[in-house]
């Protein structure tokens, strides 16, 4: 199948994206690298009369120090963070997920944003960057605001994003040099997405003990107490940690959350081997 019709729009700055998709009322739909809206144009599960590309826009495109953080624009790409690995001291975790997202071809085009406004359960950027305890500024006509990245995702392809609203930029917390962190995914095949994945940090000089299992029916979910017997040097068991999936992950099966709690405890091991 192809797209339906639709008109398009290159804005030339921010503000006048916000209010070409403000004007469009919930019609239109921002494109950055389409390599998730793109599919959905073809398939006719996404049906906007308006395509706004913010793909040129060069705010979006800046990775700034921020001192105690990282701040990466929305439009960053996967690629260029895979290839920054080892020049964002405190950002590794960043540069080890970008380096297993899908394919290269992908993270040619793929950005950091883009995943994040898609919100599929299943991708890596709304897991990682819950875990490293990420910030999303995001910007509308009227105001701007800031949300973590935790509380982006409401559910499913869903997100607090506003129609008229795009996110500009994620701050990253920087890591010590003490922290540990893992993160391990089980795909099918390398490239595809994962049918369970899970994301550990743990930064003792900061006091962040964060886990998350992620590829669920909604948005990555936290299990605080087993983070905090990480944090103490223990692995929990998988009856342990299916004991802690069960109230957050209900729809999961036997095999399911077997196979997440086992994403999960592997994703510790990482952390804890380190």
């Amino acid at each position: 199948m192809k797209a339906a019709s639709f008109d398009y729009a290159r804005p030339r700055d921010l503000g006048e994206a916000t209010r070409l998709l403000a004007q469009a009322a919930g019609a239109a739909k921002a494109l950055a690298g389409g390599q998730s809206l793109g599919p959905m144009l073809n398939l006719r599960l996404a049906r906007p009369a308006l395509l706004v590309d913010i793909a040129r826009l060069e705010s979006l495109h800046a990775i700034a120090d921020g001192g105690d953080h990282w701040l990466i624009g929305a439009g960053v790409t996967h690629a260029r963070l895979e290839d920054a690995s080892g020049a964002l001291p405190g950002a590794e975790m960043l540069c080890h997920v970008a380096h297993g997202i899908a394919y290269r071809a992908v993270r040619n085009r793929g950005t950091v944003g883009g995943s994040l406004a898609h919100a599929d359960p299943a991708a890596d950027w709304p897991l990682a960057l819950a875990a490293l305890d990420a910030t999303a500024e995001i910007a509308g006509p009227k105001f701007a605001r800031r949300t973590p990245v935790a509380a982006l995702m409401t559910g499913a392809f869903t997100t607090v994003l506003a129609d008229d609203e795009l996110i500009v930029s994620v701050a990253v917390p920087k890591a010590s040099p003490q922290a540990r962190w893992g993160y391990y995914k089980f795909c099918r095949k390398p490239g595809e997405f994962p049918d369970a994945s899970a994301a550990v940090v743990l930064d003792p000089a900061r006091k962040v003990a964060r886990l998350y299992a992620g590829a669920l029916d909604g948005p990555p979910q936290a299990l605080p107490a087993l983070a905090a017997a990480a944090a103490a040097g223990t692995v929990p068991s998988l009856d342990d940690i299916e004991a802690a999936l069960a109230p957050v992950a209900r729809g999961l099966d036997d095999i399911d959350r077997r196979l997440h709690a086992v994403a999960v405890q592997r994703a510790l091991k990482q952390a804890i081997a380190r």
